[in-house]
């Protein structure tokens, strides 16, 4: 059962976002810079600080449209994240 629960409206915001980080990864990757003795990856804390960035404002946008967020949401949330993996880990490289 891989019913989606994320309105259209709110997946095309997470889409554009999601590009927006994408285009923005340089920047990110320097940022990374400034905490890496946090780990010895400072690609795995760029995408931390990406996916984290994207979380929060996903959960903004539905508080902004008062939804509660619910398991399903989240989890399809991952899904994408996990979807778009691969793009995210490119940019970084």
């Amino acid at each position: 059962m891989n019913q989606m629960t994320i309105s259209d409206e709110n997946k095309k915001f997470l889409e554009d976002l999601l590009q927006y980080y994408i285009d923005q990864a340089e920047s990110y990757s320097q940022f990374a810079c400034e905490y890496g003795e946090f780990s010895k990856s400072k690609r795995e804390i760029a995408f931390g600080v990406m996916v984290g960035s994207i979380y929060s404002a996903f959960l903004q946008t539905y508080s902004n449209q008062q939804l509660e967020v619910k398991l399903d949401d989240i989890q399809e949330f991952h899904d994408f994240i996990r979807d778009n993996m691969e793009k995210i880990t490119k940019a970084l490289s």
